[in-house]
């Protein structure tokens, strides 16, 4: 395939962003013996085991699991209860996730969907107003109306039925340790629940617990204590997932769902009761003889990431180089034609069938690769769905579901060389903004589709009782001859799609290390407009894509990108400096 006139390269700044003041702080508060490693520029060295997440705590929690002895599924279950305690407004107990596991004992991956179900009580006309017009966005969101059926629990729980070595008790004791005693509440959280204030004073749960007396937002360094979690975790701990998903638990959240005074919702005991989580198969693009395996629906993610790749793969993006307009051009619109594919056949497929083998396969990417063969923008007539081979004959109309960013992500390696990317959500920052028993509830289910038809065609991301809406979480592994190379993820709504997608061929095409891949400036393009991360070197690239034919808009782009290369005597690993995380191991 002719590769299209190179425009002139453009320098970008140095890609790695100085860590953020509240970020560095946090790192100082490990003690030495935690905080073992050596970092170079961004990166974090260890040779035993690792753990990347967004928060110090949760990161030394997990860490501190690994040095015991425990396997990547028991830190993951430390990480996962400390983050819920000190990073309330993106993941917890009252949300779910998506985990890639590779096994290294029977050296294999196994993905577990642990993503919320909607209520049985749902109807696909949940989000629209008394005149059959989508909801507004936040209308839907705040209150119980958009609460699904938890999924995190239940999925640490089968996850360490499977891989655990510690006893499931004691990988509470971190998070119920710090519930007790109280900690200092980050300068992040305390911008997001200021930013947030007028939502999260809605129903008293949340107010009484991020606000003061006087209804002030409580401030960074302020040490915050959660008695109510400390509890819901000491039940969990002592009777597993059970004691959240029946009793008085279980009870609270239905109430809470429920007896909402503002938009109440249609949660019951028995989708509670009935919940579980389910084994999936991995789905793995080949690029550049590597395998990037991720999730599969209900997530989009390794769909639309694979056929990214695909589509790349057919040009010489090294030759390129990371400067050059080109190969943001490719990259934009290899984007843009993934997700007019994914807005159209990808959906839960215990609900709705899709194309996915059809999606990735090289003879229909290379087709897709031709629409790129240019030396313009593809207009907009041109980025449409595609038509995949399919033994399915039903048609699907686009989906036009909102997905706005938050969420976390966790990468683990254990001394095993057993490795953990999981990626877990309530959604929209803090939720429903619904509290009970000292965890947020999620507002999972406006990532459905709020209209349920597109010109008389069924969209498969509608609402139905049971079924989990779509998502862009993209938790991948990277294989090298069958073995665990890189584990990565990002929070960030339908643009993680596009932050792993371009760590990945920085990593592979460019060289960059994790270090790097994790902090460099971010250019996406979804919907035809290009996103330039602001105040970053992202924005040297407006003057060459606008005359490329591109619209372009810059703004924040808050990933929280976390990753672990494992190589033949180390272990490399780094935090996204945009948000408090860190990687620690030794």
């Amino acid at each position: 395939m002719r590769i299209s006139r190179i425009i002139a390269t453009i320098l970008l700044l140095p890609v790695l962003a100085a860590l953020p003041a509240a970020a560095q702080q946090a790192s100082d508060t490990l003690a030495p013996e935690q905080a073992t490693g050596t970092a170079t520029a961004g990166t974090v060295l260890a040779k035993d085991h690792m753990v990347a997440a967004a928060n110090p705590l949760a990161a030394k929690a997990g860490a501190a699991v690994l040095a015991r002895g425990g396997s990547a599924i028991d830190a993951m279950v430390a990480v996962q209860t400390v983050l819920g305690l000190v990073e309330p407004q993106s993941s917890g107990l009252g949300g779910g996730a998506f985990l890639v596991y590779y096994d290294a004992a029977a050296g294999r991956l196994t993905t577990l969907d642990g993503r919320e179900t909607a209520p049985m009580e749902a109807t696909p006309t949940l989000f629209l107003d008394e005149t059959g017009q989508p909801l507004k966005f936040f209308d839907a969101v705040v209150g119980g109306r958009s609460v699904g059926t938890p999924g995190t629990v239940m999925l640490l729980q089968e996850a360490h039925k499977r891989y655990g070595k510690l006893p499931w008790k004691d990988l509470f004791a971190p998070a119920i340790g710090l519930a007790d005693r109280g900690f200092e509440i980050s300068p992040r959280l305390a911008a997001l629940i200021a930013a947030d204030a007028e939502r999260l004073k809605t129903y008293d749960g949340a107010r009484t617990y991020f606000f003061d007396a006087a209804g002030t937002p409580l401030a960074a360094g302020t040490v915050l204590k959660n008695p109510a979690y400390s509890e819901t975790l000491k039940a969990i701990a002592e009777g597993g997932a059970a004691a959240f998903y029946s009793g008085p638990i279980a009870e609270a959240i239905v109430d809470t769902v429920r007896l909402a005074a503002k938009n109440p919702g249609v949660l019951s005991l028995a989708d509670l009761a009935n919940y579980r989580v389910r084994q999936r198969k991995a789905v793995c693009q080949t690029y550049r003889a590597l395998e990037v395996c991720g999730m599969g629906p209900p997530s989009s993610g390794a769909v639309a990431i694979g056929q990214m790749l695909g589509m790349l793969e057919n040009f010489d993006l090294k030759a390129l180089g990371k400067d050059n307009a080109e190969s943001w051009r490719l990259i934009g619109d290899a984007q843009r034609l993934a997700f007019s594919d994914r807005e159209r056949y990808l959906a839960d497929t215990d609900f709705v069938p899709a194309p996915i083998k059809g999606l990735l396969s090289k003879d229909y990417l290379e087709k897709r690769a031709a629409l790129l063969d240019s030396d313009r923008a593809l207009g907009a007539e041109a980025v449409t769905a595609g038509e995949p081979e399919w033994d399915h004959a039903l048609l699907f109309g686009r989906d036009r579901s909102i997905e706005l960013p938050s969420t976390s992500h966790v990468v683990i390696v254990d001394r095993d060389g057993n490795v953990v990317s999981l990626t877990t959500t309530i959604e929209n920052g803090f939720g429903a903004r619904l509290m009970t028993g000292g965890f947020l509830l999620n507002n999972e289910l406006t990532d459905f589709s709020f209209e349920t038809h597109d010109e008389g065609l069924p969209v498969a991301n509608r609402v139905e009782p049971g079924k989990r809406p779509r998502s862009s979480m993209s938790p991948t592994i990277v294989l090298k001859d069958g073995k665990p190379l890189l584990a990565i993820g990002s929070p960030g709504g339908s643009q993680i799609i596009g932050y792993v997608a371009q760590a990945l061929v920085a990593y592979v095409d460019w060289g960059m290390d994790v270090g790097q891949i994790v902090a460099m400036p971010h250019l996406v393009n979804r919907f035809g407009p290009y996103e330039l991360e602001a105040g970053t070197a992202a924005e040297t690239m407006a003057g060459p894509l606008k005359a490329l034919g591109y619209e372009v808009k810059a703004g924040e782009m808050n990933s929280g990108l976390h990753a672990i290369e494992i190589t033949a005597d180390s272990l490399k690993g780094a935090a996204d400096p945009r948000r408090e995380g860190i990687a620690v191991g030794q």
